[in-house]
């Protein structure tokens, strides 16, 4: 067997595996495969199935293509195929025999999904091109993995930041339903028997409830619009339809359940508008966390006030122009030390009403998917400003709003 090295443990990306693992009984031939084809290729060689299995598992961020002879004393080279097949399913797995057998090569494809069958005597370009090829096979689906794995790490955090912000809304539309159960009266006297008494602390009070029931179940209704969307946009091949920025901060403020004055509390400035990057649903949910952030924040201020702008500035170099939506709020602000935290980490100033910290984390990671980034900045006393950067797309054709 050819020596080599523990990998380290580490987690499997698509360059991490490059080695061949060829498995024959003969040490002679072991030795040739080795030697014409170690110039190009990280070699590993074992003497049987038994051999070879246990260096699979030893070395399994290592190997990429498992290359076995049928014939061999004890197990055969389908057995380690099978095996393969399920306990090392991302080796391509390639069979090498002398005998053109029809039934062990309908079992090694079916049952051992073997790439190709190589014959003896092997014909060395034969199977250098057959090794090329196993080799990109394998990154390929590594790749393909990885983006695949990646899609379901954003649709599980999406999902649990979406059951998040839907656990406010759906909250209060059950308390005033509750209320409103409180002072059912029942039927009115010596009126129609469909109508029904409810008991009103002030004049008004029942329909405020239910319109406030209704704005917060409509919020609530579009949260998961957006998710599903994003489900669907999740799919390769996707490709999300263009939306401007300043459609989207007029969508979030129709749709938000703003409570009692806090819509006049928001002003904007959306002149210098910009096409959006990336998946416009998501950013949705971003605008919904900040607005919300804010106005958790500035309840309670003598004269509160958020202001969303769109504008366009230079970067650092003074090279490239970038697209920002920034959100100032006039409140209280951030103590330094939270401050610091409050982009890398779950961290909250609103615990005891049900804050976790994650919203932030959320907007960073979807604003950092599509190649911005998000800055922070406050000083306790004097307001907090939240921007979101994005850098522009080349290739977005110029489209009037």
């Amino acid at each position: 067997m050819t020596a080599m090295p523990s990998p380290p443990q580490t987690a499997r990306t698509p360059q991490a595996a490059c080695a061949i693992l060829f498995v024959d009984d003969e040490p002679q031939t072991c030795k040739w495969f080795t030697r014409l084809f170690s110039d190009e290729f990280a070699i590993l060689t074992a003497g049987g199935a038994d051999e070879a299995q246990q260096m699979l598992r030893e070395h399994d961020a290592a190997i990429a293509v498992l290359v076995t002879d049928y014939r061999m004393p004890g197990r055969d080279g389908l057995s380690l195929l099978l095996a393969a097949q399920h306990e090392h399913r991302q080796v391509v797995r390639l069979l090498a025999t002398a005998y053109a057998e029809k039934a062990v090569a309908v079992a090694a494809i079916n049952q051992g999904r073997v790439q190709c069958i190589l014959e003896k005597p092997f014909d060395a370009a034969q199977v250098r091109a057959a090794l090329r090829e196993a080799l990109e096979t394998y990154r390929r689906r590594e790749r393909d993995h990885a983006l695949i794995e990646g899609r379901a790490a954003a649709m599980r955090e999406t999902l649990g930041f979406l059951a998040h912000e839907l656990n406010t809304p759906l909250a209060t539309v059950r308390g005033y339903l509750e209320e409103l159960k409180a002072r059912y009266r029942g039927p009115m006297e010596d009126a129609s028997p469909r109508a029904a008494l409810i008991a009103e602390n002030r004049p008004g009070d029942a329909l405020k409830m239910i319109e406030a029931a209704e704005s917060r179940a409509l919020y609530a209704q579009s949260l998961v619009a957006t998710f599903v969307q994003s489900a669907r946009n999740a799919y390769p091949g996707t490709a999300a339809l263009p939306l401007w920025a300043s459609r989207l901060v007029n969508t979030l403020l129709d749709e938000y359940p703003f409570e009692g004055n806090e819509r006049a509390w928001v002003s904007t400035d959306l002149q210098a508008d910009f096409e959006l990057p990336g998946q416009p649903d998501l950013l949705y949910l971003v605008l919904c966390t900040l607005t919300k952030n804010a106005l958790l924040a500035l309840r309670g201020c003598p004269q509160p006030g958020l202001r969303i702008t769109l504008e366009s500035s230079a970067s650092a170099s003074g090279s490239e122009p970038q697209s920002v939506i920034r959100f100032t709020d006039n409140g209280p602000g951030i103590a330094p030390g939270i401050l610091a935290r409050l982009t890398h980490e779950p961290v909250t100033t609103r615990a005891a009403q049900g804050g976790s910290g994650m919203g932030l984390l959320f907007c960073r990671r979807v604003v950092q998917s599509m190649g911005g980034r998000i800055e922070v900045g406050s000083e306790p006393g004097r307001g907090t400003s939240v921007t979101l950067i994005f850098k522009p797309d080349e290739n977005l054709e110029e489209i009037e709003p």
